[in-house]
Order: C-alpha cells, then structure tokens, then sequence
C-alpha cells in the first residue's frame, strides 16, 4: 500500500513582482527511482507517484504517492522542477499576485500530518524585503538540499583554520589568552574574574592532622 512522503513547503509573495510571487515544495524523499516518477501539477493540484528506496543501502523499495487540491491558482507553465538523489523539488508560481501569504497549501483546511513548513526556505510576511530566494530563475537547488536563499553562505565550508574570523591567528589568540587566563574576560560585566592571580593568596594551607596516641 503507498505511503505518504514527506511534504515540505514555503513560499513568498508579492503585489507587482511575479518571480517572488512563488511556493517551495520539497518532497523529502531520497533515492526515488525516477523512471517511476509520475508528477502532475495543474492550476488547481498537485499529485505525486514513485517507488523509492535502495536495496545496496539496506532502504527497502516502497511505493509513495499524494495527492490533494491547492489553496488557490498556479500557474504550470511557470513553474519547474529538479530531481536529486534526496528529494523532489518544485518552485511553483503562484497566479494571484498579492502580498499576502496563502494561509495554507492545501484547499481544505484539515490536518495533514505529512505536510510541514520548509523552515529552511521559510520567511515572515513581513521580512520578505531584501530576500533573494525568488529571484534564483535557474531554480538551483542543489548543495544545500535546495536553499537558493541561502547562497551568501556558499564559503561556510571553506573555513579551515577559522579564516573567516578576521584572518585571527590561533597561536596568537592563545599567547594573548595566557592559556587558560584569557577567559577571565568572560566573567561578568563587573571584570572582577580578569584581575590577576598575583593578590590571590589561594586557600589556607591544610593543618596538620594531630597524630593519634
């Protein structure tokens, strides 16, 4: 029997500008067999068919499938998709341009479990200024699992020896630290933990146990 895959969505929107008037869905499945694919997206739904899974990774092959009628009008022709080896992702065009965001995916209003928010891909209403997710007209959502928003992060894993903190030098931040010294300057507004050890005269000396008679 099909099961439901995983549903991710977001979306963006806007009165004049028709490229961030979109939805993100993900459907986060891996290894889908795409000879078995079958998606259909029409200006009122969406559906989804294939078998996923990998028998040389120990995934047994299932069939997953959804299918249900979308809050308001998209447009198909607009609208693209890009299959990889971790999920199904469409960038859909909404037809209504409006500022305000769909309230929901689905027409229905009812609980469906399968379906969540894409927080990856997710902006408030009124943050979308200065968003550049919608802007990516060659839909590139690979590297990151399809975070066009996200491309000023691209040198994040090209951090060796933390260059990116200002060209710091490690050896020299901890001379300045005096081994373990330097985080004194973290104990508290008041600075009393960055005085020096010099006045500290430690814990008094133990006394002398009196030997037993």
């Amino acid at each position: 029997m099909p099961v439901h895959p995983e549903v991710l969505w977001a979306q963006r929107s806007s009165e004049t500008d028709e490229k961030k008037n979109v939805l993100y869905v993900t459907v986060n499945l891996p290894d889908i067999k795409s000879e078995t694919l079958q998606y259909n997206l029409t200006p009122t739904s969406i559906s989804f068919k294939a078998k996923a899974g990998d028998a040389s990774k120990g995934i047994e092959e299932r069939d997953y499938e959804f299918a249900f009628d979308l809050y308001e009008e998209v447009v198909p022709e607009e609208s693209s998709q890009k299959l990889t080896s971790r999920s199904f992702n469409l960038l859909i065009r909404k037809k209504e341009k409006k500022a305000e965001y769909w309230p929901r995916l689905t027409k229905e209003k009812i609980r469906t479990q399968f379906i969540k928010t894409d927080f990856s891909k997710w902006v408030d209403e009124d943050e979308q200024e200065g968003d550049q997710a919608a802007l990516d007209d060659d839909f590139d959502m690979g590297g990151m699992g399809g975070m066009p928003g996200m491309g000023g992060m691209g040198g994040m894993p090209g951090m060796p020896g933390m260059g990116g903190m200002g060209g710091m030098d490690l050896d020299a931040m901890l001379k300045s630290m005096g081994g373990a010294g330097g985080a004194s300057d973290e104990a508290g507004p008041s600075g009393e933990g960055a005085e020096s050890d010099s006045d500290d005269e430690g814990p008094p000396p133990l006394e002398e146990a009196e030997p037993k008679a």
